[in-house]
């Protein structure tokens, strides 16, 4: 017969005894259950597949996230950019118009309402189409028009 355990004490009643197997026999199952999961390759590949998409999921949710405070901070520097351009554009126009002589100022209106006198409607349109993009293009303009002096500048100096 075979010997109990060193570590389990001998059964002293039938009762004791039905107890000990039964402990025994659920202890078995446990490790056979145990055993047969970390023998089942694809229910393990399964559960680490999951656990890696989980992962991926979190960590793209975080990026994501990461992303749209991103592009918040550079749409709120682009909008402080902007608005420093349109200042100093504000500030261009206003000092080219105080430093255009009174007489200048006079003939220009004078001209103006013999525009609006002598031109035909649709000429008047199209210009107050064209001044209305002007208005809202307003620092590409002076741009151009810069560009044009120094260019008319330079020409001149050469020929000179």
């Amino acid at each position: 017969m075979t010997q109990p355990p060193h570590d389990e004490p001998i059964a002293s009643s039938q009762e004791e005894l039905r107890e000990q197997v039964e402990h025994t026999r659920q202890e078995l199952g446990e490790t056979v259950e145990a055993l047969a999961a970390k023998a089942d390759v694809k229910a393990r590949a399964q559960e680490k597949t999951a656990e890696v998409k989980e992962q991926a999921a979190v960590k793209a949710a975080e990026l994501k996230e990461q992303a749209v405070v991103k592009a918040g901070e550079v749409r709120e520097q682009a909008v402080v950019k902007a608005g420093e351009v349109k200042a100093r554009a504000a500030e261009a126009a206003a000092r080219v118009q105080d430093k255009i002589p009174d007489p200048v100022k006079d003939k220009a209106a004078e001209a103006g309402r013999l525009w609006e006198e002598k031109a035909p409607q649709p000429v008047r349109e199209k210009a107050a189409q064209g001044a209305r993009v002007a208005r809202e293009n307003r620092t590409l303009l002076v741009a151009a028009v810069g560009a044009a002096v120094v260019l008319g500048l330079v020409c001149r100096r050469r020929k000179g």
